[in-house]
Formats: C-alpha cells, structure tokens, sequence
C-alpha cells in the first residue's frame, strides 16, 4: 500500500517506493531552495535560498535549521569534493568558489578566456577531482537572483575545472540554457538539463545524455534522453542503479536509465532541486521553492561526493 504522494507508473517504480512511507516538510520560509548537498561527516544537508543570498544548514541528527552563510554571493548549485569540502556555484560572484575545511573561500574559476562567467548554476565532482558545471545567465539577467549584467562569453555552456591545473575547457557549447547535471554511476555518461524554455518560446525543457570520453575530460554529442512533461526539469540525482531522480513543476520524477517516466513522487510546490543523504543515501531531499522535503525511498545515492 503505497501513500498518495507516490504516483506508479511503470512496475520497475514499485520497487524504489516503500509503503507507507510519507513526504516530510523539514522547513519553509525561502524565497527559491536551491542546490541541497549532503555533508556525511557532520550528518547535515545544506541547500541555497537564493533570492534570500543566504545558505542553509539542516542537522539530520536533530532536525534544527540554521543560517550557514549569508550574504552568499547569491550562490545556487553545490556538490561535495573528494576531501569533504563544499563546492559552490556563486550567482553575484560569477563563479566556482569552494569553502575551505578552515572556513575561509576560495575562487576556483571566474573566467573562460578572460572574460567572465554569466552565473554558474549547477555543479558536480568528478572521481578524478574535476569539477564539471553548467553557466547559463539566470543570475545576471535580473537583480532577483545576483546582480543583472551583460553576458561577456555570449553563450550559455557546460564547463570542466580541471583538478590538477585547474585549466577551463568548455564541453559543451550547443545548449540554450544548460542547469542541472550528473554523472552516470559508472561516469560513462553525463546528463545535462536544458531550460532553454525560459528564454526561448517553445525552447528546450529536457535532459540530454552524451557519452564521456574515454580519458574522461570531454563528452561526445549530447542526445535527447527524456522531455519534461510537467513545467521544466532543473536539479537532479542518480541512484546507485542509474534511475535518474529529478526535479519538475508537480514534484519528482523518475526515469529509468533507459528513459522511461516510470514515477513520481508528488511534491506540493515546485520542485528545483534533490540529493540523496543519510548513512544509508536513502533518504531523498528536496528543494521546492518555499520548503525543504524529505522522503525515504528504496534506492541509494550513486556515490560519495553527491
């Protein structure tokens, strides 16, 4: 038996949700929840307010929400690196900073042959330390979300740091708008969003698949995996079998890797974003706008760092 917030719609799904198992709201009171990534070693998940230019804490250990940082840059996307440390895409600072294990900031990357990121949004870590991330304009188009400029670069891509030399390459260039992105389990692909929608009529609102290459620093073309069926994806996650858990207009929704909508987990906002934490990596959290949710499913998260 199967509470309402799971919607079935493929037999594989059936074995991810677990019965009697609700959606939990752990807080509200944001203006946009962005970017939700899992710290394991202090068992606590921290996620953006963007709008609010504020970072917030939750304690899995006792369910308390504090203010990490703020002002925050306007920062939206996070991942975790390979040492433990937060990875941050800075909407006001217009680039890849990172947050010391001493507390203290570091700029990664602010610039492509010399000219300045627009926004980076999303981001995820490499198992070779790289930094993969996606810079569309979001963050420089209004004041609401940073602080509104004009494009330097003139498009909006996908971009690899470099962990060693922290060299920028672009590596993809034929998106509209790209956001959210992960990394297959075994790393042989990587999933990009496009919400190209947001400023072209009739423009993109999918995620593309593209195969890495073989040394791991590029991608090959990026071909349709999945259309979004309800608003626009935006963040999401893989579990450790490759379903693809993302974000949508009427809550989360689940492909399998073969790109079939086998599910979905209703949320009653707007979802932006999701991550997988807890010492098992089964409990799913979700960003949807005003809130922070939480639901236990039967899946774990691809890997450590998320």
């Amino acid at each position: 038996m199967y509470t309402p917030e799971f919607e079935i719609l493929d037999e594989r799904f059936e074995k991810l949700a677990i019965g009697n198992v609700h959606l939990e709201k752990l807080y509200t009171g944001c203006r946009w929840a962005e970017g939700p990534a899992y710290l394991a070693a202090g068992k606590y998940l921290v996620w953006s307010d963007v709008p609010n230019d504020r970072v917030l804490r939750y304690d899995e250990t006792s369910g308390a929400v504090s203010v990490l940082l703020s002002p925050a840059n306007n920062q939206n996307g996070h991942s975790v690196d390979l040492q433990g440390r937060l990875v941050c895409c800075e909407h006001r600072g217009r680039c890849v900073s990172r947050i010391e294990h001493d507390g203290s900031r570091q700029v990664l990357a602010d610039r492509f042959e010399g000219k300045r990121f627009n926004s980076p949004n999303d981001v995820v870590v490499k198992s070779d330390g790289s930094i993969w991330f996606t810079d569309p304009t979001y963050g420089i188009d209004t004041e609401y979300e940073g602080d509104a400029a004009a494009e330097e670069i003139g498009a909006s891509n996908v971009y690899r740091i470099d962990a060693a030399s922290r060299d920028v390459t672009a590596v993809a260039t034929d998106f509209v708008k790209p956001n959210g992105l992960a990394f297959s389990p075994d790393e042989k692909r990587l999933y990009i969003v496009d919400t190209g929608v947001s400023h072209v009529k009739n423009g993109p609102r999918h995620m593309r698949a593209a195969a890495v290459a073989a040394d791991g620093r590029s991608i090959g073309p990026a071909k349709l995996f999945a259309t979004c069926t309800a608003g626009a994806f935006d963040g999401f996650r893989l579990d450790a079998k490759g379903n693809i858990w993302t974000s949508a207009a009427d809550g989360v929704h689940v492909y399998a890797p073969d790109g079939t909508l086998i599910g979905k987990i209703k949320v009653p906002e707007v979802v932006a974003n999701v991550c997988f934490g807890g010492p098992k990596r089964n409990r799913l959290y979700v960003c949807a706008t005003t809130s922070l949710y939480a639901v236990y499913v039967n899946a774990r998260g691809a890997s450590w760092p998320s």
